[in-house]
């Protein structure tokens, strides 16, 4: 959530700042500012809504003109989106703008006032920007020491102080920033693709590393302003993979590229038909001494740990659990010296993922993480990481880095059976041609996309919908309802079809649309009864059916069919008819796909 660009160059900071700032806009924001150094001074333009509101701004109040400048997409949490509380804050000397949330701001907010300053702002920020301004002397450097020394929270800080034109500061805790390096140019940035138009080569920074940007240098600094040697990261995808490709919006794109995604991942882990993780502390030892698994994860990412959990126990026979990040720290969880906490995340910057793994951590129990972003937090604190080659992900609904999630959790689980023994060596091989002959089913099913858009249009219209499903099923329906209410904005809600009769059920009357998902040979019968159930009540039902199972006429509405493959395998087909369904009722009713309101993509706050 949120965006910050800095820019130091020869070129004009305005337009940069801003189109590095469309490259973020998949990280969910509703104001805008930027900050550049003119002649005169720091000019600062700002405005509430999207970054065309902002241009739109900048054109009656003059586009600012120089070479150094800092910007800023804001996701409300302190304050309501207006153009006063949009970054960046401060005032002639100091100019900052901020990612995360200060813990601590209204004990340093009153401190200030007591001082003689004068707040416009509700925002944390301010606060931040005012103490900046108390603390500087002349010494930007001490200046942001003694500011991060003092805060707690989360934050990524872009600083310009203006006695000095020429420099750009930032220093991070929690909050993702880069170094961009360029000819004569460089950069601050939250994530890579705000910078791939001008360079491929970065820095990452560690907590509370303090930058100074020059136009023909960057300094490194620890606390003790002794140099720091970074070692440099070059992105391996370009602009043109962060781009739409001609596809009417990111999701779309992303889900179509699934196949190749989960090709990438999986191909270079299986090795003469085993899986071979190469994953640094995953010992066959520790795979073996595993008593028991904690995987740790928020929303999309913590579907995909389900999927993960019913793997785990069927292939490995090891108890596993699933816990919301947010609920896994603050529950005072029971973790044994034997067990395993493996933490899930797309950015490898969701906060409350980060601060489950680091309570892990503390209390000795080995950690691995998934992820997507390379260099990442989670990724750099993790003892194992396994990384999910899915490519960027720029739309706020995740579909890729689902399902690539899946496929490693799969991985996990067949890598785990064969050296624990619970799987044949014959068996484990029989499991990994099947997934690495998975991306051309997974194309079979994206070329009935069209059959996806005309069950969406005979929903479209629903205010309520259910899903259902048993088993692995359940779990897929909870991704397909979180879709659906993601990007449509349709109270969508999923049940496991065996708890209908105890509640549920009283919502079914005529023309509630209901998704139900079968796709379990050994518990099919009984969710075709569960279906039964709510047919009888005048439902109108989707079914996603395994191609396999015999279907009766009267049993849905609608039906899905998918191509076969083994059963607990199942979910890296089913979920694309889900998100397709999702994507297409979203489009037929108006939305924002890619940006849908309230969310952002990265969230880097509890």
């Amino acid at each position: 959530m949120c965006g910050i660009v800095g820019y130091i160059g020869k070129n004009n900071a305005a337009e940069i700042l801003v189109d590095g700032l469309r490259k973020l806009e998949y990280r969910g924001y509703d104001s805008a500012g930027i900050a550049v150094f003119e002649d005169e001074g720091i000019k600062v333009v700002k405005a509430k809504g999207r970054l065309s509101d902002l241009e739109e701004k900048m054109k009656l109040a003059g586009v600012p003109k120089g070479c150094c400048g800092i910007g800023h997409t804001r996701w409300a949490t302190h304050g309501e989106p207006s153009d006063v509380n949009s970054h960046p804050h401060g005032n002639s000397r100091v100019t900052l703008v901020h990612n995360g949330i200060i813990e601590n701001y209204l004990e340093i907010k009153e401190r200030l006032i007591s001082k003689g300053y004068v707040f416009e702002s509700e925002t944390d920020t301010e606060a931040v920007a005012k103490l900046l301004d108390y603390y500087y002397d002349g010494n930007p450097f001490e200046a942001v020491k003694k500011v991060i020394q003092s805060v707690k929270g989360s934050y990524a800080f872009g600083m310009m102080f203006s006695d000095y034109p020429d420099q750009i500061f930032a220093v991070r805790k929690d909050s993702p920033m880069i170094v961009g390096l360029g000819e004569e140019e460089n950069f601050i940035a939250s994530d890579v693709p705000a910078i791939l138009k001008y360079t491929k080569d970065y820095y990452l920074i560690d907590e509370n590393e303090i930058v100074i940007l020059k136009k023909d240098g960057v300094k490194v600094l620890n606390l003790d302003q002794e140099p720091i040697e970074k070692e440099r990261q070059t992105a391996t995808w370009d602009i043109e993979a962060a781009e739409k490709g001609g596809y009417p919006h990111f999701m779309l794109k992303e889900i179509f590229e699934q196949p190749e995604a989960l090709r990438k991942t999986v191909a270079p882990r299986i090795k003469d038909g085993l899986p071979d993780l190469q994953v640094e502390a995953f010992t066959d030892e520790l795979i073996r001494s595993v008593g028991k698994i904690h995987i740790v994860a928020c929303g999309t990412a913590s579907y995909a740990g389900m999927i993960g959990k019913c793997a785990l126990e069927k292939l490995v026979r090891v108890p596993a659990e699933v816990c919301i990040a947010s609920e896994f720290r603050y529950n005072d969880p029971i973790l044994a010296p034997d067990d395993l906490v493996i933490v899930i995340s797309q950015s490898g910057e969701t906060a409350d993922t980060l601060a489950a793994l680091r309570l892990a951590k503390e209390k000795g129990i080995h950690t691995m993480a998934i992820v997507n972003v390379v260099g990442s937090s989670i990724a750099r604190e993790a003892d194992s990481i396994i990384y999910t080659w899915a490519g960027p992900e720029i739309a706020v609904a995740s579909t890729k880095a689902y399902t690539v999630q899946m496929s490693v959790m799969y991985l996990i689980a067949l890598k785990m059976a064969l050296v624990r023994g619970t799987l044949t060596e014959e068996e484990v091989r029989r499991y990994c041609e099947i997934i690495q002959a998975m991306p051309e089913k997974q194309q079979d099913i994206l070329a009935q996309s069209d059959t996806c858009q005309y069950f969406a249009s005979r929903f479209q219209n629903a205010e309520h919908l259910f899903y259902i499903g048993r088993g692995l099923d359940y779990a897929l329906s909870m991704e397909g309802s979180l879709k659906l209410k993601e990007i449509s904005y349709i109270h969508s809600e999923a049940y496991a079809a065996g708890e209908l009769k105890h509640g549920t059920i009283s919502l079914i009357t005529d023309h509630v649309p209901v998704v139900a998902v079968a796709t379990q040979e050994h518990i099919y019968e009984k969710t075709i009864s569960n279906i039964k159930e709510v047919t009888t009540r005048g439902a109108k039902v989707l079914l996603v059916v395994n191609d396999r199972f015999e279907v009766k006429d009267d049993i849905a509405d609608y039906i899905l069919r998918l191509p076969t493959t083994e059963d607990v395998l199942m979910p890296l087909l089913a979920v694309i008819p889900l998100q397709l369904f999702a994507y297409y009722t979203a489009v037929l009713r108006g939305c924002d796909v890619d940006k849908p309101r309230n969310l952002a993509k990265s969230v880097t706050v509890e």
